[in-house]
This record gives structure tokens, C-alpha cells and sequence, in this order.
């Protein structure tokens, strides 16, 4: 097939901290994936990761980018911006007297993200600066309560001098933050029409944000936070993804760049609420586990994703995952729908250091990223990084590190490790460096148990899929003894959130607080006013979801509406997100329908044993998505070539050490191995992009979609 019959249609991105990822697929649905190291420059590095794909197949990005039909793009620019404040300075506006509400935020922030031994102690953890400092908040007099009514009118008066201190004091951006204004926006939407004409009067342009035209939802710090993140970090970053917009148009691109969004849908860069793009590389790879797990038949997905900085886990059970409605995300509680995933800040490129206190090996949560460890003196680091301990224990190939574009000195690691880590513990070098790998698996394992167990399930219901630039490294380690259907990974691995990317639908998502309350003793007429008020919450989400089709040029008949709903038993604390078995309702007679696909869920997510009917039914939020449909890749299928590898894909041996001893190592190339090679460990399989590690003990075969099965003898 010719190039001119077989374009390129769809690219995904996955800009990490450390590496750039590129995922390309053409018309016949063949992909290919490139990778490049990190930049500042974020257009610079998608654009050297793109040439890199796209050499395998002998084309260039002039030759391609014209031909492609949309790009979706996810990165960690936006969390880095978030957690570094390194965001555009925002006013905020709230209701008078709780001007310090957003700075204490809620308790929990003060040790989320911290280990179990310093929540405990009051002394070992500590709120982080606020986004918008207290010299930049203002109160104004007005209240709403807690069921919508107008208690005090707002005084617009100060709403206008409050707009005017802000933008002369230097805010970039405007928030309003009212009390109960999810349930009445009338008083925030008056504030942020006299903001906007107030920045008219003095002749400056500056956004304003008020919470009930983007997250109508209870829960104050919450909602907050949320806005505030539009403004703060969501503003900057759109300002980035223009620059890559207009680098791809530079070469040729027409399409309209997309953004991986929270809710595991895309979203256009220029979206109202880009702020769902906080978290978007490992919704990505969460994405692409469902969409292969759904084409191969895999039900049950434990997914592991390893990068340069953090370790991310999720659980996927009968082909769906769970949604956090009120997930937090760099140590602030959000008001964000999330694809439920755990996160620790444990990956490939973490930092090692000795703990003055307990002279103890300490992992992170800091890493080197991009700069990759003392191994690569061109970086900067003079910090141990657990990539050093890989180059030194022979796991990864220093004369191939990302194709060998770095010029790595093993010598330089050596001694780092010897003075920072080795000689305060009194160890070799190689055991000091082992000890590292066999601590960070460790963590990664019991993590990944604790997540499984902890939701009632057990790791035999599982497959596990591990991916991520450091996911095979790694897989054998943390999932040595959790017994695992199969712990597969995919030939794709490096590249897997930039594939997810590439198989996930263009999708806006809006959701509403509504309350709702069922009992067996509620009358038919409330039963139709809970009716009413779902319906009425999805005629308003309606008109919103199509409003933002309707910029990106598509009509509303190419649209395709779902409504749904989080429903809980009554007196539960945690509710669960339910897609609508029905369109729309509209009688009573459609509440049953509503209860049963909530049991379900509800049965599926936990177990049959613990629903409680008999508490009756509440519903606190609406939900509306609307989604396109997008071209999506094919899964490689390739005929068995039999169990022993082509000569060609060996590459020789090299030194492996493993439990206090050195092995010798049998080396593949990746790319050279066919469908039905079996390969027993001591081995590597090094590939430009990742490094797949067989120890003493495994063994692995490739099936005919270029999955690894990793097995433990």
C-alpha cells in the first residue's frame, strides 16, 4: 500500500518529565512510536520524538504532518506548574469573612502525598503555599444559603473595588468563589460581569473566572481550588500547547490539537475548562489498557505504569474503570471527574539519598527527570538516581541509553554511588546498588497489593499490564509473589500512554450538584420531582457539552450524548458514578431502571454482600458527555514464528548482577524477536525506547500482538 493510500491519521503524545513520547497511526491502522529526552522546549521535543517514529517508516514530519487528521497531546507541564507555583498570579474573589478559607484549605491537604508515618505526627507534614496569596483575596459582602435562597443581596459596590485593588496590584487572572453559589450562581455571575467591566474601564485584559460557569459543584475548598487552577495554571499552559499547536502548523499540520483530559475523554486546547488536563499522560495509559484489554479479551486489568518520577496504578474490572468525582491531584483537593488511579512519587529516575535520621536508603519523592542521573554528566546531577543503579548492575546498556543519543560516563555513577550511598552503609557497590532496585520493587509491590486488596479484590483476579519507559525494568520485581493471572508487556511499552492517547474518543464532559433523596416511604410525586430535577440538570449540561462541539466545528447530529448520574445509598459517605441506562427520563416508573444499574455498579465495584437497599437512594451529581468518534489503532497481529529467536535478534551477553552475584546475561533486540520466541531468564530485550529485564527465575514469551508474558518459573 502507498503512502498517498495510507496516510498517517492520528498522533499521540505523551510528554513526560523525562521523556517524550510518540505514537503515530496510519489509515490501515499499523502504528509505530517514537521517543525523545524532555525540553524545556516542549514543541522541540515532540517534534524530535515525532522524527524519531516516524524514521522507521523512512518518512519525515514535513511529509506527514499535512496528512494527519488530529493529535492528542498529554504532559505533566501543568501539575509541574501547580506543584513548582510557578503559575500566573490570580486574584480571588469569595464571600466576606471567609477570605482565609482558601489557604487553609481542607485539613487533609496538609499530608496528602506524605508516608504513613508522617501523617501521624503533627510535626512532619505542612500545608504548601497557597495558590492565590491572602494579599490577593478579597471578601465581599452577600450570602446564599444552603438551599439556593438570597439571605443578603450582593454588594456590587465592593465587588468593583475589589476588582479594581486586584488588577492594580498586578493579578493576571480574577476568581470568584461564592458560598453556595453551585446551587444559585446569580450573585457570582453579577461579580464577574463587574470584574469584566471594571478591567475595561482601566484598559487591561485580563480572564475572569466564576466557579459556577465552570465546576457547579458542592464542596467549597474543592471548587476553589478548582477554579483557581483555570486561572493559574490551565491559562499558562494553553499558552504552551498554542506554541506547539503553531510548531506542528509550521511543518505542514491542519488539525486541531487535543488534550487528554481527567475523565479519560480529549478535549481541545482551546477548551473552557482545561483545567481536566491537569493529570492527562496516566489517564493515557489507562485508556490504552481498556481499549486492548477490550480487543484481546482481557476483563480484569491491574494497570502499572512506571516513568522518570512516579509510579501510577489502576484497576480496571469488567472492561471499566472507576471515576473519582473529588480526586486530588499535587496535594490539592479538586473538583475534577478522575479516572481512579494511585499515584506515589517512586519511578525510574527517583532520587537516592541516605536518611540522616535512620541511615537508611530514601527514595524520592524528587527525581532527576529528564536530566536522567550522575551518569550523564551533561545534566547537572550530583544526586544518586536509581538509572545509575541500572547502569552499574549491567540492567541497561549505556552505549544504548534512548538509542544512544547520551553520552553515559559508568565510571562517574560508580563513584557516586560509592560516596553517597555504598561507603555510609558500609556495602559494595553493586550491593548498595542492588539493594536500591530491591527496595524501590519492594515499595511498587506493596503499593500495588495494597491497592488490589484494599478495593476486596485479589491479584489472581488480575492481569497485570506493566508499561511506562520503566516498566519493564521493573516488572518482574514488583510483581514477584502477587500472583497475577499474567504480567504482560507490551513491545509498545515506552510509548503506551501516548497509545492510549491515540485510542481515546473526542469527548467534553460537564457535571452538576444536584440533591436527591429516595426512600421505600417516598411518595410517587417526589419520586417524579427527583425525576424532574436529573432531567432538568441534564438540559443544562446538554446545552454546554454542544457549545463546546460547536467550536470545533462539529454539528450536534455528529454528536453522541450520554447521561449519567452518582448515586449512593443513603447515610454512605462515597458515592459512585453510574452512565444512564436511559437517555432521558422522565416518569417515575424510570427510577427503578436509575436503582438497578447503580446495584450493579455498585455490586461490581465492591461485592454483592455489602448493598444496602434498605437505606434508601441518593443522587448528588449529574453528568453529561458527548463524544466523537476517532480513528483508533489496529493491535499488531504477526504469525508464530516459532519458540527460538532468529539469530539476527541476539546481540550477545553482558554481565547482569542478581542477588549478590554476577550472571551472564543473553542480550535480543526487541524489534528483531518474532510472535512465539520463548526466552529464559538471564536475559535482556533491549529496545531505543525501554529495556525488558528477565532475571534468574523467569522466562517470557512474544505472542502474535507483540505482548510480552512475563512468567515466574
Amino acid at each position: 500500500m502507498n503512502q498517498l493510500s495510507n496516510p498517517v491519521e492520528v498522533m499521540g503524545i505523551d510528554a513526560g518529565g523525562t521523556m517524550t513520547d510518540t505514537f503515530f497511526v496510519r489509515a490501515d491502522g499499523e502504528f509505530v512510536v517514537g521517543k525523545a529526552q524532555s525540553n524545556v522546549n516542549e514543541s522541540q521535543a515532540v517534534l524530535e520524538s515525532s522524527a524519531d517514529a516516524l524514521s522507521h517508516w523512512g518518512r519525515s514530519v514535513e511529509d506527514v504532518f499535512p496528512e494527519m487528521v488530529t493529535c492528542v497531546f498529554s504532559g505533566t507541564a501543568m501539575l509541574n506548574r501547580v506543584v513548582g507555583r510557578k503559575g500566573l498570579r490570580t486574584g480571588l474573589i469569595v464571600s466576606k469573612g471567609f477570605e482565609d478559607f482558601h489557604r487553609m484549605g481542607r485539613a487533609i491537604q496538609s499530608y496528602l502525598g506524605y508516608a504513613f508515618e508522617d501523617r501521624i505526627h503533627l510535626n512532619t507534614h505542612r500545608y504548601d503555599q497557597p495558590l492565590v496569596e491572602i494579599k490577593d483575596t478579597r471578601g465581599v459582602t452577600e450570602r446564599i444559603d444552603s438551599r439556593g435562597n438570597v439571605v443578603i443581596p450582593v454588594r456590587l459596590h465592593e465587588a468593583r473595588e475589589a476588582a479594581r485593588e486586584l488588577i492594580e496590584q498586578g493579578c493576571k487572572a480574577i476568581v470568584i468563589s461564592l458560598l453556595s453559589s453551585y446551587l444559585n450562581g446569580k450573585h457570582e455571575r453579577e461579580v464577574r460581569d463587574v470584574c469584566k467591566e471594571v478591567a475595561r474601564e482601566m484598559g487591561v485584559e485580563i480572564p475572569v473566572f466564576a466557579s459556577v460557569d465552570y465546576y457547579p459543584v458542592r464542596k467549597e475548598s474543592h471548587r476553589t481550588n478548582t477554579t483557581v487552577l483555570e486561572a493559574y495554571a490551565a491559562e499558562p499552559s494553553r499558552a504552551t500547547l498554542g506554541t506547539i499547536s503553531d510548531s506542528m502548523k509550521e511543518v505542514g499540520g491542519k488539525f486541531d490539537l487535543r488534550v487528554m483530559a481527567s475523565h479519560g475523554g480529549t478535549i481541545s486546547w482551546k477548551a473552557k475548562e482545561l483545567a481536566r488536563s491537569l493529570v492527562s499522560g496516566p489517564i493515557g495509559g489507562v485508556i490504552g489498557a481498556k481499549f486492548l484489554g477490550e480487543r484481546l479479551g482481557y476483563e480484569n486489568i491491574a494497570c502499572s505504569d512506571i516513568g522518570g518520577t512516579s509510579f501510577d496504578m489502576a484497576l480496571i474490572t469488567k472492561n471499566n474503570f472507576a471515576m473519582h468525582q473529588d480526586g486530588d491531584m499535587a496535594r490539592l483537593v479538586l473538583s475534577l471527574p478522575l479516572v481512579s488511579m494511585d499515584t506515589i512519587g517512586a519511578g525510574a529516575g527517583s532520587f537516592v539519598r541516605i536518611d540522616p535520621y535512620t541511615n537508611s536508603i530514601k527514595l524520592g519523592p524528587d527525581s532527576a527527570g529528564y536530566r536522567v542521573g550522575t551518569c550523564w554528566p551533561d545534566g547537572g546531577v550530583d544526586t544518586v538516581s536509581v538509572t545509575d543503579c541500572h547502569i552499574i548492575l549491567g540492567y541497561l546498556n549505556p552505549d544504548n541509553f534512548l538509542g544512544g543519543i547520551l553520552n553515559l560516563d559508568v565510571e562517574r555513577a560508580r563513584q557516586s554511588i560509592k560516596t553517597q550511598v555504598a561507603d555510609p552503609l558500609g556495602l559494595s557497590v553493586e550491593d548498595a546498588a542492588a539493594g536500591v532496585i530491591e527496595l524501590l520493587d519492594l515499595s511498587l509491590r506493596q503499593h500495588l497489593r495494597a491497592m488490589i486488596t484494599g478495593k476486596g479484590y485479589s491479584p489472581r483476579d488480575f492481569v497485570c499490564f506493566s508499561y511506562g519507559g520503566g516498566g519493564p525494568v521493573h516488572a518482574y520485581g514488583y510483581t514477584k509473589g502477587l500472583g497475577f493471572k499474567e504480567t504482560i508487556v507490551p513491545a509498545w511499552a515506552a510509548g503506551f500512554s501516548a497509545f492510549g492517547c491515540a485510542t481515546a474518543d473526542f469527548e467534553y464532559r460537564y457535571d452538576k450538584s444536584v440533591d436527591i433523596g429516595i426512600t421505600h416511604e417516598s411518595s410517587e410525586t417526589e419520586v417524579q420531582a427527583a425525576i424532574n430535577t436529573l432531567q432538568s440538570a441534564w438540559n443544562e449540561l446538554r446545552e454546554k457539552v454542544l457549545e463546546e462541539f460547536r467550536i470545533n466545528g462539529f454539528s450536534d447530529d455528529e454528536v453522541t450524548l450520554t447521561p449519567g448520574y452518582r448515586m449512593q445509598y443513603l447515610g454512605q459517605l462515597n458515592d459512585l458514578e453510574i452512565d444512564s441506562p436511559l437517555a432521558s427520563v422522565s416518569s417515575a416508573d424510570n427510577w427503578d431502571d436509575l436503582i438497578k444499574a447503580f446495584d450493579d455498579t455498585y455490586a461490581r465495584v465492591y461485592a454483592s454482600a455489602a448493598r444496602s437497599p434498605e437505606l434508601g437512594f441518593g443522587i448528588t451529581g449529574a453528568i453529561l458527555r458527548g463524544s466523537v468518534e476517532t480513528k483508533k489503532p489496529n493491535i499488531p497481529e504477526e504469525p508464530d514464528a516459532g519458540p527460538k529467536p532468529a539469530p539476527e535478534s541476539s546481540l550477545g551477553s553482558r554481565p547482569f548482577y542478581y542477588e549478590k552475584k554476577w550472571v551472564d546475561a543473553k542480550l535480543y533486540k526487541m524489534e528483531l524477536l518474532k510472535p512465539g520466541n520463548e526466552i529464559k531468564g538471564p536475559a535482556v530485550i533491549e529496545s531505543d525506547a525501554t529495556t525488558f529485564v528477565v532475571p534468574p527465575g523467569f522466562e517470557t514469551f512474544l505472542d502474535v500482538n507483540r505482548l510480552f508474558h512475563l512468567i515466574e518459573c
